[in-house]
């Protein structure tokens, strides 16, 4: 598991998808912190580690990246189990909200460089 809170190449993702998966990443982004955990085999162990480090689970969301997609709409995947929350109006393992997609989207994109 990486912690990512200044940048990773696309390079070291696609070694991350290659090493655990072949084509993906899993990663859980903190809204609230600006930051993000990949590479565990599940997002609750991702979710788990921000947990521990004083993230809000109102701001955690799990993502899957895909390396070979960068720049496209298939790069980030939102769907992961921790995504249920119907105490947040999230009653799907997607990112219902526009406004919750969008700042996931934009942390990933501050911290993902080609």
């Amino acid at each position: 598991m990486l912690a990512v809170t200044d940048a990773i190449t696309l390079a070291e993702l696609t070694g991350l998808a290659e090493g655990r998966f072949g084509g993906l990443v899993k990663a859980v982004v903190d809204v609230g912190r600006g930051l993000m955990v990949v590479d565990a085999d599940m997002h609750a162990d991702e979710e788990a580690a921000l947990l521990e480090d004083g993230s809000r689970q109102a701001d955690l969301w799990g993502v899957n990246l895909y390396p070979d997609q960068f720049g496209t709409p298939d790069f980030i995947e939102f769907d992961s189990m921790i995504n249920i929350r119907p105490s947040q109006g999230n009653r799907t393992r997607a990112v219902d909200d526009p406004a919750a997609r969008a700042a996931v989207e934009a942390v990933i994109a501050r911290l993902v460089r080609p």
